[in-house]
């Protein structure tokens, strides 16, 4: 196998083990023998096993945007439009079914339980995706909100993907069957998150211009 064919094998067999014990649990000899690579190759590539754990997250995630990548969006296009968009291409990364499941539950693990890798997710891919968001709020809003409430916002957002994620089991318990396949497919969880924020942008915009406007009227009198 050429170079990098053996370091994506040590990633794919790391993020599966990874994924289904843990970081203590799994064992770089393990990982070696499922990625058919000689056991001194884990040192050769990543350094050590945190190192090999760290990018076998960070290739997670690489591969649900490659599954599911943001389309390019016009500057000229819609707000509203363009928040729909973000969200279905979220949604269908944290909830949609393409890839190979181990990704996911890696993802989830780490997002649950936070370790250096998260760190570098965050720098490398969370907090551009989270500042695209943010742009697309503050438009939206028509620049009439502080920071805190656009992020506030924005985490809102995110928080309803990642409970169909991290809940679906609960989920499944409290919806009918019939009903699960019928209203909870990826599209439909976006369509619905992307109208609960659209309503939200508009509540939150009249709410603090009547603030702002009460409190100028008090430093008037």
């Amino acid at each position: 196998m050429g170079r990098d064919t053996v370091r994506d094998e040590l990633l794919n067999a790391a993020g599966e083990i990874f994924a289904e014990k843990g970081f203590t649990a799994a064992t770089v000899r393990e990982i070696c023998h499922r990625a058919g690579a000689n056991l001194a190759a884990v040192n050769y590539y990543f350094g050590d096993k945190e190192r090999l754990y760290i990018e076998a997250v960070k290739h997670a995630r690489r591969l649900r945007a490659q599954q599911q990548p943001l389309p390019e969006m016009s500057s000229d296009m819609p707000a509203a439009e363009r928040l729909r968009i973000f969200v279905t291409t979220l949604v269908r990364r944290i909830v949609g079914t393409d890839g190979a499941p181990w990704q996911l539950r890696l993802l989830i693990r780490e997002i649950m339980e936070p370790t250096q890798a998260c760190e570098e997710l965050v720098q490398e891919a969370f907090r551009p995706d989270f500042q695209f968001l943010l742009t697309i709020l503050n438009e939206l809003t028509g620049d009439t909100l502080p920071l805190h409430r656009l992020q506030q916002l924005g985490f809102s957002l995110i928080g309803q993907i990642v409970y169909y994620r991290v809940h679906e089991k609960i989920v499944g318990m409290l919806v009918d069957p019939d009903q699960l396949a019928k209203h909870y497919q990826p599209d439909q969880l976006a369509d619905h998150i992307s109208s609960v924020i659209l309503s939200a942008v508009g509540a939150e915009v009249s709410c603090f211009t009547k603030m702002n406007s009460s409190a100028t009227v008090g430093e008037s009198a």
